[in-house]
């Protein structure tokens, strides 16, 4: 069987990027003062920051059912089946229209619901295209992708905490407040949910919280797998790439041995985190593959 992959732009992978993966993208649409942006086509990452910090009305969408369709359609005409690894189910509705579209395609195409997004997503994408490299059917893979859905987290510092009182998840009182105190939240993203982890007194407190969760997985969550040196690192942010390479710079020498990965946050989570932030992830290797260095990027693009 000639299996594809197929993911969605919540992935961080552009279509430059998908190209040389062999792999296909769907851009995410994004409502800009009701203006519709297609992310890595007619969207910038520059330009969806100006828009961020210029105030814009920003409103996040899920690709239209046809839009998915039609690169579902074009992938078959040289495929037999596909993967489809969309964002998580729990933060956006895509996940369940894409399977509910699946069901006309007569097992040709098989949904993933393995409640990742962007950069863990992105890993969910690469693990993929290794599984089918080593002959795995479609199912096989959504099987194997979702059987190992919890096996990741990603922690979240943010730079202001107008976005969240802007999306209703805090009081403006307490953002005002909290402002004042110089609080840094963070944040977790770990299944399906966004919840609060720690707040902080500023970055630099935000920074060694989010590196000591990693320590507490390593020691006790994915403790065999940190023995075995089977666990993928990385790291990420929002609009703000010189804050990052010294996150990097940081997590490098906290982990050595790991080759840590730095990619920008997926649009969709900045929109609602804001612009500033840093975050790190630790994800298990799938017990199914190991994966060569080379398809990843030890540096920042």
């Amino acid at each position: 069987m000639k299996t594809a992959i197929v993911t969605d732009s919540n992935s961080g992978i552009t279509q430059a990027e998908g190209k040389r993966l062999g792999i296909f993208v769907i851009p995410m649409p994004f409502f800009i003062d009701e203006k519709l942006f297609l992310e890595d086509i007619t969207l910038t990452q520059d330009e969806f920051y100006q828009k961020l910090k210029g105030n814009s009305d920003i409103k996040t969408s899920m690709p239209a059912p046809g839009d998915t369709i039609d690169m579902w359609d074009r992938v078959l005409s040289d495929y037999d089946e596909l993967v489809y690894i969309p964002m998580s189910s729990g933060l956006s509705s895509s996940c369940n229209t894409a399977k509910m579209l699946a069901e006309d395609y007569e097992g040709k195409v098989e949904v993933v619901d393995n409640q990742r997004i962007s950069v863990t997503q992105r890993q969910s994408v690469i693990d993929a295209i290794h599984l089918a490299a080593a002959g795995k059917t479609a199912k096989e893979i959504r099987i194997i992708l979702e059987a190992h859905k919890k096996e990741s987290s990603i922690y979240i510092s943010l730079e202001t905490l107008s976005y969240l009182k802007k999306g209703g998840r805090i009081t403006p009182a307490a953002a005002a407040i909290g402002t004042i105190l110089n609080l840094k939240p963070v944040l977790q993203i770990q299944g399906e949910k966004l919840d609060a982890y720690q707040k902080c007194r500023g970055k630099a407190q935000a920074r060694k919280v989010m590196i000591n969760a990693i320590k507490s997985n390593m020691d006790k969550r994915f403790k065999e797998e940190a023995e075995k040196g089977r666990l993928h690192i990385a790291a990420s942010y929002s609009g703000n790439p010189e804050e990052a390479k010294d996150w990097l710079k940081e997590l490098k020498e906290t982990f050595p041995g790991h080759n840590i990965v730095m990619e920008p946050l997926s649009l969709s989570v900045s929109c609602h985190i804001g612009h500033g932030a840093l975050a790190v992830t630790i994800t298990s290797y799938l017990p199914e593959t190991d994966l060569p260095d080379e398809i990843q990027k030890d540096e920042m693009s």
